[in-house]
């Protein structure tokens, strides 16, 4: 059984392993009426959901006007009762929750240095974002990740067949970021890059409701590649990846300029979104509580900054 599977099973209930408390834990899901509508198992709503998905999922249109609505000015009221709601720990935050004039200013928030401590050591790479993971440590033992007969293959997900043989016996670490996370994302290790290459595609939801039923949803939606060149891990893939409601994805960083471990690479505007890292084979060891977590079939919340591995 996927992970995808496994986590909703029960009554479409959402469960994950928390890393800071080793305890597991039910998420509360944003606008959950809607992904029920959209993709949940119910056959009440087939044919409206046969109708609205390619409407709002296809097309950037409705995901970019929805983004557009969330930095208006009269957004900024939704703060307060998503922060009561969802539980987001205000006193993490760099600027006061009265300095954002919009939802969107919330959401692309920067927070303190010192509540993300990096793990040290050059050998060390850390998590790029604070999210909820899934690892596979070598992907050909894995052969195709399948999720209900639905395959997922690194050729589609890159659209690069070379560089998906450079990694198919690689390692593979997927996170995806709920929208009372924390939303910029950040380099794993010290690295250089270039620039950051955009892959065209739609903006389906993340939220295992959705993935479930299509992990190709990861290899469809509207994402960028980026190559890391780092001395501890080789080449790197680093890729964001746009979900339902994602306003844009927008990179900070400055290319062909050495990058430190922890160094913001770019945040996501508002909604759901994701993010894959691929290494190598044979260049990082993931830690063991992270590969346990995933062969329960749980995801495992993961905060930027924290340990995700060291070189072999």
């Amino acid at each position: 059984m996927h992970p995808f599977d496994y986590q909703v099973e029960k009554m479409n209930k959402i469960f994950y392993i928390d890393r800071l408390s080793g305890q597991t834990q039910v998420e509360k899901i944003y606008h959950e009426s809607l992904l029920q509508l959209l993709y949940g198992d119910s056959k009440k709503n087939h044919y409206l959901r046969q109708l609205l998905l390619p409407v709002l999922t296809r097309s950037a249109l409705m995901s970019r006007f929805y983004g557009y609505l969330q930095k208006r000015a009269a957004s900024q009221r939704k703060i307060m009762p998503f922060i009561q709601k969802f539980d987001v720990d205000s006193s993490e935050f760099l600027e006061p929750v009265s300095s954002f004039h919009s939802f969107n200013d919330f959401f692309i928030r920067r927070l303190k240095s010192t509540v993300r401590p990096l793990a040290v050591g050059r050998s060390v790479a850390v998590f790029p974002a604070d999210g909820r993971y899934l690892f596979y440590d070598k992907l050909s033992v894995h052969q195709q990740l399948s999720v209900k007969g639905k395959l997922f293959y690194l050729k589609e997900l890159l659209q690069d067949e070379a560089l998906a043989k450079d990694y198919a016996n690689g390692t593979l670490v997927m996170g995806r970021l709920c929208p009372s996370d924390y939303h910029r994302f950040h380099f794993p290790c010290d690295c250089t890059l270039g620039p950051t290459h955009v892959i065209n595609g739609y903006l389906q939801s993340v939220n295992p409701l959705a993935v479930k039923h299509n992990l190709e949803t990861f290899s469809q939606n509207e994402r960028t590649l980026c190559r890391l060149q780092t001395a501890a891990f080789g080449q790197v893939l680093d890729m964001e990846i746009g979900a339902f409601n994602v306003g844009s994805i927008q990179q900070t960083y400055q290319p062909e300029v050495l990058q430190v471990k922890g160094a913001e690479k770019g945040y996501f505007e508002f909604g759901g979104s994701a993010i894959i890292l691929l290494f190598k084979e044979n260049t990082i060891r993931l830690d063991q509580d992270l590969l346990e977590a995933t062969a329960k079939g749980l995801e495992m919340r993961c905060l930027m900054g924290q340990r995700l591995g060291q070189t072999i």
